[in-house]
């Protein structure tokens, strides 16, 4: 699955967070808010997915309506190990130690974190 430019990127993630098909103008609307959205960028960006696979359209009526045929999970996947072989060298313990130097974490987030691996390792313990 090749990797989105973040503008498309930014559009499948309205598509895949959509529970049915949606319009451009439903996409416009869910766009980053404070910022002018030019329609035919829109639809540009649009064509771009279709024609990579990631997105299919529906008219219905005057409209077209677009839902994914991509996975959310798998795109997210190849694009999270990607990220961590091109910026971290394929260590997690190194993104993560990033994170917290930069204090991106929280104690809560830290607390999750941990618990997720305690779920993944099997060592989860009842507190």
């Amino acid at each position: 699955m090749k990797r989105l430019p973040d503008a498309e990127l930014e559009l499948m993630m309205i598509i895949w967070d959509s529970s049915q098909p949606v319009s451009r103008a439903d996409i416009e609307k869910k766009m980053k808010k404070g910022r002018s959205v030019v329609p035919s960028a829109v639809l540009t960006l649009l064509s771009r997915l279709e024609k990579r696979g990631f997105i299919r359209r529906e008219k219905r009526g005057k409209i077209n309506y677009y839902y994914s045929v991509a996975d959310k999970n798998e795109y997210l996947q190849e694009e999270g190990k990607s990220v961590l072989d091109r910026m971290f060298g394929s260590s997690i313990t190194n993104f993560v130690a990033t994170l917290y130097e930069g204090k991106c974490l929280d104690e809560d987030e830290v607390r999750e974190l941990q618990s997720f691996i305690d779920r993944q390792t099997g060592e989860e313990t009842d507190e």
